[in-house]
């Protein structure tokens, strides 16, 4: 898949919408079609103002969304532990203006004063070069027990248009050790387990594991290697697909936090183009007790949203056997 520029994107959307005003405006020149002729100046205007919208005014529009989660299995010692989810920077899209939305994502989750922030991967659009200039920045989250990664199909190299293996190499090196140099944990199927005096949690992490074009690298055996069944796990993992296809059926994680879709990044009435595509596109998922949360994200290759606000995604871990107490 070749990306283009961010903003040539909107100039695309732009001149569909310019050939649309021709298409409408210039029938209403017939004066038989006096009905046509009132109800053009507004589609017209309409289009131009969701346009303008989603182009420059929702995508800075972040919401901070909080959810509780019950669950009978989580450790007592754990109950009130705070996680926030975050994903899809798409680093290479906030340029040209938008770069003060990276700070107010990073000041937004510190306020929050998490335990855990985990982020869910596709930092960059394609090379980690759009990564550096907000190393520092990204640096500065804050979480008591700190930040833990994975990686999204953008992240890895399919979207370089090279063959060549050193250039491959070189461009997933850095990628992966700009998450070193940010002090983040990167969880490539592997997992960190968490303490809280005799109790523990484990927060693991699978590659990237999609469908069709995508990366499909997750290993539930290695992310989860020397699990008890008995410890409560939070799997991290880019692609909500995996859940259906690997996560449930083959591990016991009472927990994944996904994101990938963007929500579609365009809703009308509620319905998202996204659901075409995913079973799951964004918010809370159940399926025996078991829970899947998919955030839609902070940004895209497309600079657009219209519906579907950037988020961050407060997740505050509740133990029914406290609550009952």
């Amino acid at each position: 898949m070749i990306l283009l520029d961010p903003n040539v994107y909107l100039w695309i959307i732009a001149a569909a919408l310019a050939v649309l005003t021709l298409v409408l405006v210039l029938p209403c020149r017939n004066k038989r079609r006096k009905r046509l002729r009132r109800i053009t100046p507004l589609v017209v205007l309409l289009a131009w103002g969701a346009f303008y919208y989603g182009a420059f005014v929702e995508p800075k529009q972040l919401t901070v969304r909080h959810v509780e989660l019950d669950f009978s299995d989580l450790p007592e010692a754990f109950d009130g532990y705070k996680i926030v989810l975050f994903s899809d920077l798409h680093l290479g899209s906030l340029t040209d203006g938008r770069e003060e939305m990276v700070q107010h994502v990073v000041d937004s989750i510190n306020a929050q004063q998490a335990d855990l922030v985990a982020f869910t991967g596709d930092l960059q659009n394609r090379e980690p070069e759009e990564i550096m200039p907000f190393v520092p920045l990204l640096s500065s989250i804050k979480a008591t027990n700190g930040v833990c990664s994975v990686m999204g199909n953008h992240d890895y190299t399919m979207y370089l248009r090279s063959d060549d293996p050193f250039l491959i190499s070189r461009n997933l090196g850095l990628t992966t050790g700009l998450h070193d140099e940010m002090n983040w944990t990167l969880l490539n199927n592997t997992r960190l387990v968490i303490r809280r005096d005799s109790a523990r949690i484990v927060i693991s992490g699978m590659e990237n594991d999609g469908e069709g074009r995508f990366p499909e690298l997750g290993n539930v055996n290695e992310a989860l290697w020397g699990i008890s069944r008995d410890d409560f796990v939070v799997m991290l993992e880019h692609d909500p697909t995996a859940w259906r296809r690997k996560i449930l059926p083959h591990s016991h994680t009472q927990l994944t936090l996904s994101g990938h879709t963007h929500g579609g990044q365009v809703a009308l009435l509620g319905w998202s183009p996204a659901s075409l595509f995913y079973h799951e596109t964004g918010g809370l998922y159940e399926i025996a007790g078991r829970r899947l949360y998919v955030t839609t994200g902070v940004a895209g290759v497309v600079p657009f949203r219209l519906g579907v606000s950037p988020e961050i995604v407060v997740i505050t871990l509740k133990s029914s056997k406290s609550t009952a107490k």
